[in-house]
């Protein structure tokens, strides 16, 4: 286990991020309940941001989006200097404002004609999922050079690959049921998320350039 000391912003920001996983898993969770005019296998959560209840899960996308900044900035600040990814930290912020774009563009129930702000969240929505599945495997990938975090880069970059597998398997198998493949990359991405807000939690101060391994300190900020 990290030690659960040094570096008091990067844990906060573990924390918020964590709140705001739960939070979202929650919300969803309970409206595939109250929602009994929509088939949860076959409705993708996209629809759930309107009509009953739709107030509700916007919220919840909104603090997921704020959850996905919060782990790509509190492990760039947690992670030794030669570990870290720019790119990485960049990805998570964009899914973050894609994320945001997804729940306040309102999704066409009628895809005969889809208008202008349907297509804004058709292009957000996969644009969010492509930023936050390349930026798990990219920064989980970074956790191995890191001396402190080496011991997280397993169960991380497991996670990750499937869910990046998961992902490009619900966008390829069309005649499966469009919701159930959805939510479970999605179930998929939050238990990742879940994850290293939990490891953030525990963050410790960012170790000097000399303690990342050679490997992080020639890969830079890649």
């Amino acid at each position: 286990m990290l030690p659960a000391q040094g570096d008091a912003t990067a844990r906060r920001m573990g924390t918020a991020a964590l709140a705001g996983v739960l939070v979202f898993t929650v919300v969803c969770t309970a409206v595939q309940f109250l929602r009994a005019d929509l088939d949860w296998l076959r409705t993708p959560l996209s629809f759930y941001l309107v009509d009953a209840y739709g107030r509700w899960v916007q919220a919840a996308y909104v603090l997921l989006s704020m959850s996905l900044g919060l782990i790509g900035i509190g492990y760039h600040r947690a992670m030794a200097p030669g570990a870290r990814s720019g790119v990485a930290r960049a990805l998570f912020v964009l899914a973050g404002i894609a994320l945001t774009i997804t729940a306040v563009a309102e999704t066409n129930r009628n895809l005969a004609s889809i208008d202008f702000e349907g297509y804004v969240h058709a292009i957000a929505a996969p644009l969010a999922f492509l930023f936050v599945s390349t930026g798990m495997l990219l920064l989980s990938w970074r956790l191995r050079a890191d001396g402190r975090w080496r011991t997280r880069f397993g169960p991380a970059f497991v996670l990750a690959a499937v869910s990046f597998a998961a992902l490009w398997g619900h966008a390829l198998w069309r005649s499966a049921p469009r919701g159930a493949t959805q939510k479970a990359v999605i179930l998929l991405i939050l238990a990742w998320m879940g994850l290293m807000a939990l490891w953030l939690r525990r963050a410790e101060s960012p170790a000097p350039d000399r303690l990342a391994t050679p490997a992080g300190m020639a890969a830079g900020d890649g």
